[in-house]
């Protein structure tokens, strides 16, 4: 069966089952279908739950890449947005947190596979429809399976 992009992507960023189940609550997953589906009373709402499900995935990436503390505080902002019930509610959450999106970008030093990351995180907010959010999905999916993580694995071997 073939997978959806949204959903190779949040496979791709998520791959240990204990952050999958952390952070990827079942409507999470469904976000995108959930938007495809919707009344068009709901596709603001809908829209802004594939946004930050693609902002997730990206900064998970980010984070997992570089190991940063900016890009996990961010990530878990994120976290708590996607239970938000409403446009409001997540506006509300991301204002109330807006320092730490300053942070993510003051002093940060990452390589160039950080900075593509960044960027399309940056696009993924940016989005303001179907077919932006669609080309950020799969600019990631090209980007992700070519994201250096040796780090992680060396640091697993010095530890053990």
């Amino acid at each position: 069966m073939l997978v959806p992009p949204y959903q190779r992507l949040l496979q791709l960023a998520f791959p240990s089952e204990v952050d999958a189940a952390h952070y990827l609550h079942p409507t999470t997953l469904a976000a995108y279908r959930t938007f495809e589906q919707a009344a068009p009373a709901e596709l603001a709402y809908r829209f802004e739950r594939v946004r930050l499900g693609v902002a997730l995935a990206l900064m998970k990436l980010l984070s997992d890449l570089g190991d940063l503390e900016e890009s996990r505080r961010v990530l878990d902002v994120l976290h708590r947005a996607l239970r938000a019930p409403s446009v409001a509610a997540i506006d509300a959450t991301i204002t109330k947190e807006a320092n730490v999106f300053e942070r993510l970008y003051t002093n940060l030093y990452v390589n160039e596979e950080g900075e593509q990351l960044l960027n399309l995180f940056e696009r993924a907010l940016d989005a303001d429809s179907q077919p932006l959010m669609d080309d950020v999905i799969r600019q990631a999916l090209k980007l992700a399976p070519n994201l250096d993580f040796t780090h992680l694995t060396e640091e697993d071997e010095d530890e053990g």
